[in-house]
């Protein structure tokens, strides 16, 4: 092996260690998200005890929510990813903005400032379980959703084992497989599940849920600019499927 080939193997085993590494970060903050939100088996959750007065709390966890939404959208946008891979191999741009966003959730789940007070508490068992049924559920809907694409592809794996093997991986074609023929944001319904499906839904909870569905909304619109721009088939797609809830009536004619 000569010089360069070695110097390319270090460069290529380095990719796959950041790649793997910005994974396991989202894996276990998945796993941590659906403890903390749904109150579940971790010290401290979204409705622990409040420790700082209601005030104080609600400047933190707005301020918390507008970080997030920063990083999130922000670092998605083209003049962004631009920047970025201007500073770094381009291959890695998905993995970094997997990482990033790993430690955004993270940082606003550490910080978070319990509130107090319950907005609604269902104490029936039954209705409570098939509550925390739509909760699980909404999970399930995001990471099947993602496989539906191409999960290796949206974290970032496959571009570097593409760089690894010294071959290129082009971006993938526009596909609506399975869910995506229903409704546009299969992933950003998901995440709406979780966010409401509570059986106890308290002061803070409806602040983390509202915040985050108002950040939906204004995501999505900032996605879909840019798909319109890049994708020729994105608007006809757009006027046919519906964005978030499905439509039955071709079924109820």
């Amino acid at each position: 092996m000569n010089t360069i080939e070695a110097l390319h193997d270090r460069s290529g085993l380095r990719g796959l260690a950041y790649a793997a590494f910005a994974y396991i970060v989202f894996i276990l903050t998945i796993v941590y998200s659906v403890a903390f939100l749904g109150n579940l088996m971790v010290a401290r959750t979204i409705d622990a005890a409040a420790v700082v007065s209601l005030g104080k709390a609600f400047l933190v966890n707005s301020g918390l929510l507008v970080f997030f939404a920063l990083q999130h959208s922000g670092m998605a946008r083209k003049p962004f990813k631009r920047w970025l891979c201007r500073r770094m191999d381009r291959r890695l741009e998905r993995s970094s903005y997997v990482l990033a966003s790993s430690l955004a959730i993270l940082l606003l789940m550490a910080l978070w400032q319990p509130m107090g007070g319950v907005v609604w508490s269902v104490t029936g068992p039954v209705v409570a379980a098939l509550i925390y049924g739509f909760y699980f559920a909404g999970w399930a809907l995001m990471l099947h959703a993602t496989f539906l694409l191409d999960h290796l592809e949206l974290f970032g794996l496959r571009q570097v084992w593409a760089a690894y093997r010294g071959i290129d991986c082009d971006a993938s074609k526009f596909k609506t497989p399975g869910l995506y023929r229903r409704v546009r944001h299969p992933v950003c319904l998901g995440w709406l599940m979780v966010l409401w499906a509570s059986p106890v839904m308290t002061v803070t909870h409806l602040l983390f849920a509202a915040g985050m569905t108002i950040y939906v909304f204004i995501g999505i619109q900032l996605e879909e600019h840019d798909l319109l721009v890049d994708l020729p088939d994105y608007r006809q797609y757009r006027r046919k499927v519906p964005m978030l809830l499905p439509s039955w009536r071709k079924y109820l004619r």
